[in-house]
């Protein structure tokens, strides 16, 4: 891409911010753009947030039904999904899986917990009930 070719959108997902893009000069050379947005990447970026937020809501349910654990709630109203749960955790993804079921979670060691709750930004506290509103919605 052409340096007067990096699109400045103005995309509300940046929030006022901008973004550095690489992009080529006249000279043919590689050199840092900002950016203030891309209208398709607003759209994308927009939509991945809307699925969350259904995931967090539909896991709200889970936990209150008694078919998921907390850990499902908050890893998506934190934005993770099983994979970056797992990466940012130390399990592995089928660990992951596993301990969104509430007889498996209950019993998980206080350590297994820290690190979860370590990488959710939240206390064990927190990690161990649903929270009154939902987070991020």
């Amino acid at each position: 891409m052409k340096k007067e070719q990096v699109p400045q959108d103005q995309s509300k997902t940046y929030s006022g911010h901008k973004k550095v893009i690489y992009a080529v000069n006249n000279q043919g050379h590689y050199e840092a753009v900002e950016s203030n947005g891309w209208e398709p990447e607003e759209r994308v970026t927009l939509a991945a947030v809307d699925e969350l937020n259904e995931l967090t809501k539909q896991s709200r349910k889970n936990v209150e039904q008694g078919v998921s654990s907390t850990l499902e709630y908050f890893m998506y109203s934190r934005r993770f999904d099983i994979t970056g749960l797992a990466q940012a955790s130390g399990f592995f993804e089928w660990q992951v899986k596993r301990h969104l079921k509430p007889s498996v979670f209950k019993r998980l060691s206080i350590k297994k917990r820290l690190k979860y709750s370590d990488a959710l930004g939240i206390s064990l506290e927190e990690l161990s009930h649903l929270p009154k509103k939902d987070l991020f919605l």
